[in-house]
Protein backbone atom coordinates (compact mmCIF):
# COMPACT_ATOMS: atom_id res chain seq x y z
CA UNK A 1 0.00 0.00 0.00
CA UNK A 2 1.45 3.32 -0.91
CA UNK A 3 0.24 6.64 0.02
CA UNK A 4 -0.03 9.23 -2.40
CA UNK A 5 2.53 12.48 -1.59
CA UNK A 6 -1.17 14.35 -1.77
CA UNK A 7 -2.06 12.38 0.85
CA UNK A 8 0.60 12.59 3.17
CA UNK A 9 0.58 16.78 2.55
CA UNK A 10 -2.97 16.48 3.50
CA UNK A 11 -2.53 14.05 6.92
CA UNK A 12 0.25 16.67 8.20
CA UNK A 13 -2.17 19.59 7.18
CA UNK A 14 -4.82 18.05 9.08
CA UNK A 15 -2.45 17.41 12.38
CA UNK A 16 -1.13 20.80 12.44
CA UNK A 17 -4.44 22.41 12.30
CA UNK A 18 -5.67 19.87 15.50
CA UNK A 19 -2.56 21.27 17.19
CA UNK A 20 -2.86 24.59 16.32
CA UNK A 21 -6.42 24.66 17.85
CA UNK A 22 -5.56 22.86 20.80
CA UNK A 23 -3.13 25.25 21.70
CA UNK A 24 -5.54 28.30 21.38
CA UNK A 25 -8.12 26.70 23.15
CA UNK A 26 -5.47 25.84 25.87
CA UNK A 27 -4.54 29.73 25.50
CA UNK A 28 -7.85 31.22 26.17
CA UNK A 29 -8.47 29.32 29.09
CA UNK A 30 -5.28 29.61 31.08
CA UNK A 31 -3.69 32.42 29.28
CA UNK A 32 -6.42 34.40 28.69
CA UNK A 33 -8.79 32.93 31.74
CA UNK A 34 -11.96 32.98 29.34
CA UNK A 35 -13.92 30.27 31.22
CA UNK A 36 -17.92 28.61 30.99
CA UNK A 37 -19.90 30.41 33.41
CA UNK A 38 -20.28 28.47 36.98
CA UNK A 39 -23.49 26.73 37.77
CA UNK A 40 -23.86 27.57 41.71
CA UNK A 41 -26.76 25.70 42.36
CA UNK A 42 -30.38 25.34 41.83
CA UNK A 43 -33.79 26.12 43.06
CA UNK A 44 -37.27 25.61 42.78
CA UNK A 45 -38.32 27.55 39.46
CA UNK A 46 -42.00 28.09 41.73
CA UNK A 47 -40.01 29.98 44.44
CA UNK A 48 -37.55 31.99 42.86
CA UNK A 49 -38.86 35.26 43.63
CA UNK A 50 -39.13 34.35 47.47
CA UNK A 51 -35.70 32.78 47.16
CA UNK A 52 -32.74 34.39 48.27
CA UNK A 53 -30.85 36.57 46.94
CA UNK A 54 -33.32 36.61 43.95
CA UNK A 55 -36.14 38.02 46.41
CA UNK A 56 -34.43 41.35 46.58
CA UNK A 57 -33.14 42.03 42.52
CA UNK A 58 -30.71 44.45 42.51
CA UNK A 59 -26.87 45.32 42.26
CA UNK A 60 -25.28 45.74 46.06
CA UNK A 61 -21.83 46.64 47.01
CA UNK A 62 -20.34 43.40 49.22
CA UNK A 63 -16.91 44.70 49.81
CA UNK A 64 -15.28 47.98 48.07
CA UNK A 65 -14.68 48.17 44.41
CA UNK A 66 -16.92 44.45 44.30
CA UNK A 67 -20.68 44.45 43.56
CA UNK A 68 -23.10 41.66 43.50
CA UNK A 69 -25.80 42.47 40.91
CA UNK A 70 -28.93 39.83 41.41
CA UNK A 71 -31.19 39.21 38.30
CA UNK A 72 -33.94 37.67 37.07
CA UNK A 73 -34.79 36.79 33.14
CA UNK A 74 -38.78 36.56 32.83
CA UNK A 75 -40.98 36.65 29.82
CA UNK A 76 -40.22 39.15 28.03
CA UNK A 77 -38.04 41.85 30.47
CA UNK A 78 -35.08 41.36 33.12
CA UNK A 79 -35.27 42.26 36.68
CA UNK A 80 -33.75 44.79 37.18
CA UNK A 81 -33.95 46.20 33.78
CA UNK A 82 -31.43 49.04 34.56
CA UNK A 83 -28.07 48.20 36.57
CA UNK A 84 -25.95 51.18 37.44
CA UNK A 85 -22.13 50.17 38.42
CA UNK A 86 -19.07 52.28 39.02
CA UNK A 87 -15.91 52.19 36.60
CA UNK A 88 -13.17 49.69 37.50
CA UNK A 89 -15.09 48.05 39.87
CA UNK A 90 -15.51 43.66 40.16
CA UNK A 91 -19.13 42.78 39.09
CA UNK A 92 -20.36 39.16 39.92
CA UNK A 93 -23.74 38.66 38.18
CA UNK A 94 -26.27 36.02 39.77
CA UNK A 95 -28.85 34.89 37.28
CA UNK A 96 -31.80 32.98 36.69
CA UNK A 97 -34.41 32.88 34.83
CA UNK A 98 -38.15 32.16 36.41
CA UNK A 99 -40.01 30.77 33.12
CA UNK A 100 -38.23 29.54 29.90
CA UNK A 101 -34.46 29.50 28.76
CA UNK A 102 -33.18 32.89 28.63
CA UNK A 103 -30.09 34.71 27.60
CA UNK A 104 -27.76 37.21 29.30
CA UNK A 105 -25.43 39.40 27.23
CA UNK A 106 -24.16 42.65 27.88
CA UNK A 107 -22.84 43.73 24.46
CA UNK A 108 -19.26 45.05 24.42
CA UNK A 109 -18.12 42.75 27.37
CA UNK A 110 -17.62 38.67 27.62
CA UNK A 111 -20.43 38.78 29.59
CA UNK A 112 -22.95 35.63 27.85
CA UNK A 113 -24.91 33.63 30.03
CA UNK A 114 -27.35 30.79 29.51
CA UNK A 115 -30.23 31.58 32.49
CA UNK A 116 -31.85 28.12 32.52
CA UNK A 117 -34.92 28.18 34.91
CA UNK A 118 -34.14 26.67 38.60
CA UNK A 119 -30.37 26.93 38.02
CA UNK A 120 -28.27 29.89 39.27
CA UNK A 121 -25.41 30.96 37.60
CA UNK A 122 -22.60 33.28 37.96
CA UNK A 123 -19.89 35.10 35.98
CA UNK A 124 -17.27 38.27 37.02
CA UNK A 125 -16.40 40.94 34.85
CA UNK A 126 -14.74 44.71 35.40
CA UNK A 127 -16.32 47.40 33.36
CA UNK A 128 -12.93 49.70 32.73
CA UNK A 129 -14.55 52.11 30.83
CA UNK A 130 -17.40 54.23 31.95
CA UNK A 131 -20.49 54.32 29.28
CA UNK A 132 -23.65 52.20 28.65
CA UNK A 133 -24.15 48.86 27.55
CA UNK A 134 -27.21 46.97 26.33
CA UNK A 135 -28.38 43.90 27.83
CA UNK A 136 -29.75 41.27 25.32
CA UNK A 137 -31.86 38.03 25.52
CA UNK A 138 -29.92 35.69 23.13
CA UNK A 139 -32.27 32.72 22.92
CA UNK A 140 -35.74 32.88 21.63
CA UNK A 141 -38.05 33.29 24.58
CA UNK A 142 -41.37 33.70 22.92
CA UNK A 143 -43.40 36.12 20.88
CA UNK A 144 -41.76 38.88 23.21
CA UNK A 145 -38.13 37.97 22.74
CA UNK A 146 -37.49 40.74 20.44
CA UNK A 147 -38.64 43.49 23.13
CA UNK A 148 -36.29 41.36 26.03
CA UNK A 149 -33.71 44.05 26.64
CA UNK A 150 -32.03 46.04 29.55
CA UNK A 151 -29.27 48.51 30.00
CA UNK A 152 -25.87 48.16 32.07
CA UNK A 153 -24.94 51.56 32.56
CA UNK A 154 -21.10 51.95 34.25
CA UNK A 155 -20.90 55.57 35.66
Amino acid sequence: MKIHKYEKAFLLLSGVILVIFLGASFYAALGMGIMLPSRDGEIDVRQVRTTPPFDNPGVREVAPGVYEVVVIGQAWSFLPQEIRVPAGAEVTFIATSADVLHGFNIEGTRVNVMLIPGQISKVTHRFEKRGEHLLICHEYCGLGHHMMSGKVIVE
